[in-house]
């Protein structure tokens, strides 16, 4: 049944199979609000320069979209037909980053500006789709033409291209159209994207809640069959979108979205196994758990400019099995913790330092009930630990999720305490930012960023090179960079 099945399936001849225009529609000034002075002047003087010698370029993905969305972009990555090495004859200011896919980072006093090159199609996507064949893509060196660079981007908002030399929007898979009606939609057989890059999934969802946008039947459909595939992912990138949730201040309402599309089933599993018990379809009623609630009062207090850290947020997600596993074993806390949360630790790849982090958090909660006067030393001496703020943060979210008067009694006592960061353990001085200090309240070196001036800091070329190159010489560029984020 299954031969039958895959011999009637369409076979995609070229790209132009793939593509609604495959000569690319432009939609001119009259069509759109995007103008050049709109676009970073830096990201215009590289344009300018590949075409002087002689390259396409052209503005592409989360810049544009979010143009049209009337939002404001996060930065504008520039796409060309110049291979790395040709760019990086080009500019002197720039370097190669990446395995699975090299792009070049060309930098600027305060910034990074990512060009990445025309990439080609996967020899599978030209093939009749195979239920047995594993298309996850794990090298993506190979360049191609603006056909086949847009034919093979996720979603059809992703894959617009922005010419300065006439203001114009090209559009080779209908993503202008999408736009226009508020409308997430893959390019191409979902069922084929989405086990190129299972990841993807994931951002879809982040996208439609961030964005306002409705998720097609089909590209939903192919989510929900496809959520196995998760399991193949890297467990970086998915720590790195997992960050990235947690910083937009809308994690609970992603993660609502997650357990619509059973995600769930496979991300974080351990965390929501009872309430699947309870109810299979308890994505409709996720803001009602102990989980919603919790992840709504952190997005809450990031909305009022508190500054929460990830380590924060997974254990909130996990709180309900580390009280579990101190309720059903005795002996020592610690060992208990560990021997509950390691296995979970294994499957997402937790960093070393991350766990042990999470196993203080944790195993300090009750800590925070002892509140005597007489114990004042023993006090200023918790309050001295690296892992306090974290702790006191979860330690509070759980009693307002909980409405737990002594709780929150507790909590107040210790509140003043969060108002003087302790000394760093690498011994920085405190309040000087680091070198991945970031604008978004979160520190990728897991530790909070004070902003009790409300000072903005901009981010220097340093912060978003360090971010991307770790990404990257980590596990390769992936087709979240490639395609710009939220």
């Amino acid at each position: 049944m299954k031969f039958l099945s895959n011999l009637f399936k369409k076979k995609i001849g070229s790209v132009d199979d793939i593509l609604i225009y495959p000569e690319g529609k432009r939609y001119y000034r009259d069509a759109h609000p995007i103008r050049k002075n709109m676009i970073d002047e830096d990201a215009v003087k590289i344009i300018h320069r590949l075409h002087k010698f002689g390259y396409k370029a052209y503005i592409v993905g989360g810049g544009v979209r979010d143009l049209l969305l009337e939002r404001k972009p996060k930065d504008f990555d520039v796409v060309t037909n110049a291979t790395p090495n040709q760019i990086k004859k080009i500019f002197n200011n720039c370097r190669i980053i990446g395995r699975r896919f090299k792009i070049v980072h060309i930098l600027f006093r305060g910034k990074v500006i990512e060009v990445s090159t025309f990439r080609s199609l996967p020899e599978h996507r030209f093939g009749k789709h195979d239920e047995e064949q594993d298309y996850l893509i794990k090298r993506d060196n190979k360049f191609g033409t603006p056909q086949e660079d847009a034919a093979r981007r996720d979603f059809t908002i992703n894959a617009l291209y922005y010419d300065i030399r006439n203001d114009s929007i090209v559009d080779y898979v209908g993503g202008y159209d999408d736009i226009r009606n508020r409308q997430l939609r893959v390019i191409g057989n979902p069922e084929i994207s989405f086990r190129e890059d299972p990841v993807r999934m994931l951002r879809a969802v982040k996208f439609a809640v961030l964005l306002g946008l409705k998720i097609d039947k089909g590209t939903s459909k192919s989510i929900k069959k496809n959520v196995s595939e998760l399991e193949k992912a890297s467990s970086s990138r998915m720590l790195e979108e997992y960050n990235k949730i947690f910083r937009t201040w809308k994690t609970s309402l992603i993660f609502q979205g997650m357990a619509q599309n059973h995600l769930l089933d496979v991300l974080f599993k351990e965390a929501f196994e009872k309430e699947k018990k309870r109810d299979a379809d308890f994505g409709e009623k996720f803001l009602q758990t102990r989980v919603g609630k919790r992840l709504a009062i952190a997005d809450k207090l990031l909305s009022e400019r508190e500054e929460l850290t990830p380590q924060i947020f997974y254990a909130l997600i996990f709180s309900d099995i580390v009280q579990d596993a101190i309720l059903k074993k005795g002996g020592h806390l610690v060992a208990s913790l560990k021997s509950a949360m390691e296995p979970i630790f294994q499957r997402l790849g937790t960093p070393k330092k991350d766990k042990e982090r999470l196993i203080k958090v944790f195993a300090s909660q009750d800590r925070f009930y002892h509140t005597e006067d007489e114990k004042a030393s023993q006090n200023n001496f918790f309050r001295k630990k690296d892992f306090f703020y974290d702790a006191f943060y979860v330690f509070k979210i759980n009693a307002i999720a909980d409405n737990n008067d002594k709780a929150l009694q507790c909590a107040f006592f210790w509140e003043i305490s969060v108002r003087k960061r302790p000394v760093l353990p690498s011994g920085k001085k405190e309040g000087k930012p680091s070198r991945n200090h970031r604008r978004d309240g979160i520190d990728f070196k897991g530790r909070p960023r004070r902003e009790r001036n409300r000072k903005s800091q901009g981010g220097s070329s340093e912060d978003k090179l360090a971010e991307n190159s770790d990404r990257n010489y980590e596990e390769g560029q992936s087709d979240s960079s490639q395609n710009d984020d939220v």
